[in-house]
């Protein structure tokens, strides 16, 4: 894997038929939202949830996320997007930024759990450990679109970047750190430590309160991979008190899952998961 990284040169484009292009980047969204689906399913089924719940809310969630996230990156680079209006429809370019996702998904979720009486975190707490999973095979679109790279690298694992895709002052680098790479992995991880506390929480039967675990966890767990890959990302960003801004909204979502996490266990009656 590390060989193949280090040499192999990709491409957008996986397939073209005539006029039309499919994109490594949909196919790697869209197969990170089918898995996220299919792992809510199960987790549905554990609970004894009706499927119709969620593909009901499913359905709300990706239309909701992604124009979250396509909205969220046009206004971190409103200059360019003015300049260049017709470029805020090519999503299949990239351009979908997660935290405008994640806080779109939150409303949407909201919404749906007001309207089928099963409440925001216990709908929440279902998705969240799929997210995570979606995420993690989402980023490989970043690697074929030649996105979300970081520093120059010496490290065996750097991947090469095209000089069409290099910042200016680092046409003469080599190799790169594979931010992408480091960002799915990490999610993976999240996922995994995310079905396990879930798989803990339908084993104690703790109710509301493991919801909000399992949602606050999340939040903080990915906050905390997102702000320190942002130490070494190349990609233009707002910045703000010396941070660049997806580390501002990583620090605010972080601390109100710090915060959740409290509140909740202040006024639990019984032990913490």
């Amino acid at each position: 894997m590390i060989a193949w990284l280090h040499s192999f040169q990709p491409h957008a484009i996986a397939l073209s038929l005539g006029p039309l292009n499919l994109y490594w980047y949909g196919i790697f969204v869209v197969s990170g939202m089918a898995a996220a689906l299919l792992f809510s399913l199960k987790m549905a089924r554990l609970r004894g949830l009706r499927p119709e719940i969620v593909f009901d809310t499913a359905f709300w969630l990706i239309i909701a996320g992604l124009i979250g996230a396509r909205i969220y990156d046009i206004l971190l680079q409103l200059p360019y997007y003015l300049n260049n209006p017709w470029h805020a429809l090519m999503i299949w370019k990239g351009g979908l930024a997660i935290h405008g996702g994640i806080l779109a998904g939150l409303l949407a979720l909201w919404f749906s759990g007001k309207k089928s009486g099963f409440g925001f975190f216990k709908l929440a707490a279902l998705f969240t450990p799929g997210l995570a999973l979606g995420q993690a095979i989402g980023r490989w679109g970043n690697y074929f679109n030649q996105e979300i790279f970081g520093w120059p690298t010496s490290l065996p694992w750097g991947i090469p970047i095209s000089l069409t895709e290099r910042p200016l002052g680092y046409l003469s680098a080599q190799y790169f750190h594979p931010t992408f790479l480091y960002e799915s992995l990490g999610c993976l991880i999240i996922f995994f430590v995310l079905w396990l506390v879930s798989w803990k929480k339908n084993e104690t039967k703790s109710g509301r309160r493991g919801d909000i675990f399992i949602v606050c966890l999340y939040l903080i767990l990915y906050s905390l991979l997102r702000f320190s890959l942002e130490f070494i990302r190349l990609d233009p960003a707002p910045d703000f008190l010396g941070l660049r801004w997806p580390q501002i909204m990583s620090l605010i979502l972080g601390l109100i899952g710090i915060a959740g996490i409290i509140i909740s266990q202040k006024h639990a009656k019984t032990p913490a998961l």
